[in-house]
């Protein structure tokens, strides 16, 4: 600057006019500076380096690209130079050095939070992200680093040492607890959440307390996030997930096979005795065939041994209709494509309700795919209740408004009948 003022000197101009548009024309100079390698850094470097990212065979570089780590650092340069023509301004110096220190903390802050963020992002894209991920841990540092970085801005400008305002955080701990309590918590959480391996981003979990049902989609520091199967997201702090009870999937699909759990309700007053001709006719089902034979032979065997009277057909062994439905449904189910063989299988009875005998089916099928379930278990039940009735069995159904429309009909009937006849 003092070239400058020389220079103008010589056009014999008033020194207090000349020490002004001296002033002037270092800050035009420095700002034209600071301009062109801003531009020459955003248009020149930052295009190579964006080039030689997209054209490369690494995928994790793109990651730093679009969370703009390298425009970010761009903006280093002209505080560089700033900083670097502070002696030039005397009076001001001090001002200007403890500003352009401030700028060049904030943008490393900056800087620091999208590298934290985009090595988040190339974490994400290996599978072990979604057993133990890490973006709680991320945004702890992130906020110790926003926590730091104001201390040191506020150290700076007062000209103390950043330890001896560390040092008197302490003092605050009791209120820095209250004012992070959540984070805390979710930090404390997240470590569990990670070291016992009780959800991870896919998970299919079940929070009726919060109204959640479906997958995660997210963890993170404070919270877990679950798309619902009907589209909405639930969002859950992380803590309640270590205090309160909620059911995991992962188990049923990691096992290959989804339950089926229901009950044919049977009315009890149609169960019976096998009478021959309903034997016969069992012996035509391709399922059954090979069963009732060898539940003949085994049944005539123990009776003969034992002399029973079979003229009752109380005393002894005998096939029932319930018992021959059962073993149907078993083989049915056994060579059923859409139920796994090697997992548990099992059609048993239930105690008696006052909505007849429930008759409970007990199987996994093969597809743990929500619409592939629904398909098998539906064809399953459409099948057996087609077929109870080819054994004699009536499924239990409470009598509805037609039904009893019905029984006043034919009951109106009979009555005007009897008029007639009398």
């Amino acid at each position: 600057m003092e070239l400058i003022r020389k220079r103008l000197l010589e056009y014999d101009m008033d020194p207090v006019l000349t020490d002004f548009l001296a002033v002037l024309l270092m800050i035009l100079f420095i700002g034209v500076l600071c301009i062109a390698a801003n531009f020459l850094t955003k248009k020149v470097v930052l295009r190579v380096i964006t080039h030689f990212i997209i054209h490369n065979k690494f995928e994790w570089d793109d990651m730093l690209l679009e969370r703009k780590v390298f425009h970010r650092l761009s903006h280093i340069v002209p505080a560089i130079i700033i900083y670097y023509f502070s002696s030039t301004f005397p009076d001001y110096q001090l001002f200007i050095e403890k500003a352009a220190m401030t700028y060049l903390i904030v943008v490393g802050i900056m800087v620091t939070n999208s590298f934290l963020t985009a090595f988040n992002d190339i974490y994400l894209t290996f599978e072990i992200s979604k057993i133990k991920p890490i973006k709680g841990y991320i945004q702890v540092i992130q906020i110790t680093i926003f926590i730091l970085g104001g201390i040191v801005v506020i150290a700076h400008w007062l000209g103390e040492s950043p330890f001896i305002l560390l040092s008197g955080v302490g003092a605050l701990s009791a209120v820095l607890l209250l004012v992070f309590k959540d984070s805390l918590l979710g930090l404390v959480a997240g470590i569990q959440l990670s070291a016992n391996d009780m959800v991870r981003v896919g998970d299919w979990i079940e929070m009726p307390k919060y109204e959640a049902d479906g997958d995660i989609i997210d963890i993170s520091l404070n919270t877990v996030k679950v798309q619902n199967f009907d589209k909405t997201i639930t969002t859950i702090p992380s803590y309640a997930l270590i205090s309160d009870s909620f059911k995991n999937w992962r188990g049923m699909q990691a096992s290959g096979g989804r339950r089926i759990k229901r009950s044919l309700f049977i009315d009890t007053k149609s169960i019976t005795f096998c009478t021959d001709e309903m034997i016969e006719k069992f012996k035509t089902i391709q399922f059954l065939s090979d069963y009732i034979t060898a539940k003949e032979r085994e049944i005539t065997e123990y009776n003969a041994k034992n002399n029973i009277d079979r003229n009752n057909p109380v005393n002894g062994r005998a096939l029932t209709n319930i018992g021959v439905f059962r073993a149907y449904i078993t083989q049915y189910l056994q060579h059923h494509s859409g139920i796994s063989k090697d997992m548990t299988l099992i059609v048993r009875q239930l105690a008696p309700t006052e909505n007849g005998l429930p008759l409970e089916i007990y199987a996994f099928t093969n597809d743990i795919r929500w619409h592939v379930y629904e398909s098998i278990q539906s064809d399953i039940f459409d099948h057996l209740f087609a077929v109870a009735a080819q054994f004699g069995l009536h499924i239990f159904q409470n009598p509805s408004g037609n039904d009893f429309r019905n029984m006043m009909e034919h009951l109106g009937g009979n009555v005007g009948r009897r008029e007639i006849g009398n």
